[in-house]
């Protein structure tokens, strides 16, 4: 989901940089009283203000509530889960620990989350 969004969010941008670069500038009606010859639009006299504004706008729109969801999406925790041994998909479980038979605090393997084995002493030589 997060790559398919970065990947319109990639379009979205090009398509308004495009469309920004095609409207003519609002100086341009300045340049023409004074005889600039280059003010002249490809969309006519009056130009595709109308069609280009829109289209920005809605490209703007989309850019905006993208961002939004890219933000969101990135923000959530990230379930784990990893293939078992048998290509299932297996997810972390907390395991409640059980009291310990000694007075010695049990400690917990990281990776699997069961109680280690109490430590026992070892035997004291024969004499």
């Amino acid at each position: 989901m997060l790559t398919a969004l970065t990947i319109v969010q990639v379009f979205v941008s090009i398509g308004i940089v495009a469309l920004v670069l095609l409207q003519r500038g609002r100086g341009a009606d300045a340049g023409a009283g004074f005889g600039a010859g280059a003010s002249g639009s490809v969309f006519g006299a009056r130009g595709a203000s109308t069609g280009l504004s829109r289209s920005t706008a809605v490209l703007a729109a989309i850019f905006m509530f993208n961002s939004l969801a890219l933000a969101w999406f990135g923000t959530r925790p990230v379930q784990s889960t990893s293939p078992g041994l048998i290509g299932e998909s297996v997810t972390e479980v907390a395991v409640p620990a059980t009291a310990p038979a000694s007075d010695a605090p049990a400690t917990v393997l990281p990776v699997t989350g069961v109680p280690a084995p109490a430590p026992t002493t070892p035997a004291s030589p024969a004499p």
